[in-house]
């Protein structure tokens, strides 16, 4: 594999590289990890790569590595980049012949998610997109009882997406990822939406197996002098009709990172937190309610392809994010010897997620500011 963007400073980067390499399946051996040459060079020497495959560029990654022989070059190109360096690094790396990782969402913006959408569609290559959440074995597990009829029809589905890190003003305290991620230049359009709404609208969508079909935003910017959305609140309609409400805030002071899915049928209903991320609570209207747990003999086929572990041994986010990585590796290694792929190894993020979540940006911005959901609430006394 080798790596564009990542370098000092960026968090995300660190975690591509210890997920990718967690099952011995993807070694990292190559990079231009920084738009900076001199940063890029300090990097490599960090992780103690040749110093002859760590590039100032990725056109000078791309470049040098296709003239490497076949079985020596990298195969795979991760992209962690802010979101304004996603689309080129992208679409230079699928026309040239390698697979990639693209941390999400997409694009800048939903013109360019529909541009790389075709050129994926079109490539022989693999691509996947780290919607780390789709990861957690207990969310899959959810994703297949729904699947399966366990709750039933759909009615209702909340998720919550609450953090914060952003509680005060931290782009002018010399913060680099409160400055890239608050900047619609860098960030795009949507500020805390675009950054863990699309987790929270993916998550939705990915257990509930249903797609949203209308949406009625309120987004606000509760810090002054920010430029972009820090919390806001969403009703959504899926495809069936049932109803949904998804949150989400950069601004809660003093929250961590607890996401959270409630999913509700005509027959039970399904509860999960990341902050106890190896319990899926089942309700049942006639029944005391159950704790389904990681590493069990009665999960399903979908979790148990995704557990390392015995249970009582916790896993968490970096484990998630290695399992989208570990599903990516599996498949390329199976294309390869001319085999297909299990079902549970291609279940991964990949283009649809990333348009669909793309759209979801601007019909969240288009819908916000509407004013026609808004009824005055008018008391006379």
């Amino acid at each position: 594999m080798g790596m564009v963007g990542g370098g000092p400073g960026s968090f995300i980067g660190a975690i591509h590289r210890s997920a990718s390499q967690m099952d011995g399946l993807i070694e990292l051996c190559a990079g231009a990890f920084s738009s900076s040459p001199e940063k890029s060079r300090q990097s490599g020497e960090e992780l103690m790569l040749d110093p002859s495959r760590v590039y100032s560029s990725y056109d000078e990654m791309f470049e040098k590595e296709l003239a490497l022989p076949e079985s020596e070059r990298i195969d795979i190109v991760s992209i962690v980049t802010p979101n304004n360096v996603h689309f080129d690094p992208t679409k230079k790396a699928l026309e040239k012949g390698f697979h990639v990782v693209l941390d999400k969402p997409m694009t800048l913006n939903y013109e360019e998610a529909m541009e790389l959408h075709q050129i994926i569609k079109s490539s022989d290559k693999l691509f996947c997109l780290t919607h780390t959440y789709t990861g957690y074995p207990m969310i899959k597990q959810a994703k297949q009882m729904v699947a399966d009829g366990a709750i039933g029809e759909i009615r209702k589905v909340y998720v919550e997406y609450p953090q914060g890190w952003l509680w005060k003003l931290l782009e002018h305290e010399d913060n680099k990822q409160a400055e890239w991620r608050t900047d619609p230049l860098r960030n795009g359009k949507a500020g805390c939406f675009g950054d863990i709404g699309t987790h929270a609208f993916n998550l939705a969508e990915y257990v509930s197996g249903l797609k949203v079909a209308k949406i009625c935003a309120d987004l606000s910017i509760k810090i002054p002098g920010r430029m972009i959305d820090d919390d806001g609140a969403i009703l959504m309609r899926f495809e069936n009709d049932a109803s949904g409400i998804l949150t989400a805030s950069q601004v809660d002071t003093g929250v961590e990172n607890n996401l959270k899915i409630r999913i509700y049928g005509d027959k039970g209903g399904l509860e999960w937190q990341q902050e106890d991320c190896n319990s899926l609570i089942a309700r049942w209207p006639n029944q005391p309610s159950q704790i389904f747990r990681a590493g069990t003999g009665y999960l399903t086929a979908l979790a148990n392809e995704n557990i390392r572990t015995p249970a009582g041994h916790p896993e968490g986010y970096m484990e998630a994010f290695a399992n989208i990585y570990r599903n990516f590796a599996r498949c390329i290694y199976a294309l390869e010897k001319g085999e297909e792929p299990k079902p549970e190894w291609k279940d991964f993020p990949g283009a649809e997620d990333g348009i669909r979540g793309m759209a979801f940006i601007d019909h969240v911005l288009a819908s916000n500011v509407s004013e026609m959901k808004w009824t005055p609430l008018v008391v006379k006394y």
